[in-house]
């Protein structure tokens, strides 16, 4: 039995299977990485936490985007267009990461 060296098996780990819901996206840029912070806003809750931090190159988040306007092209002709309401009234935001390097 020959493998196809093109392939790449890919592991869904049971916690990730499960996804994270997030309901804003911060995105953010310098001349080497795209960053996008995944947060969750909940009503009457003055902080939002970030739930997932994606760290790409430009050429994986050009990437990205030709994948996620390929999906909801296909998901569009599928189900209708998706009604694009108002952005959501969102408060300015202090973001301010705890981390340290």
């Amino acid at each position: 039995m020959s493998e196809d060296k093109n392939q790449i098996g890919i592991e869904l780990p049971e916690d990730v299977a499960e996804g994270t819901y997030a309901n804003l996206a911060v995105i953010s840029h310098s001349h080497a990485e795209f960053i996008v912070d995944f947060i969750r806003l909940v009503p009457n809750v003055p902080k939002a936490k970030v739930k997932s931090r994606i760290i790409l190159t430009p050429q994986h988040a050009k990437r990205l985007m030709k994948a996620l306007v390929d999906n909801i092209n296909k998901f569009e002709q599928q189900h209708g267009t998706i009604k694009d309401n108002e952005p959501p009234n969102i408060p300015p935001m202090n973001f301010t990461p705890n981390a340290q390097a």
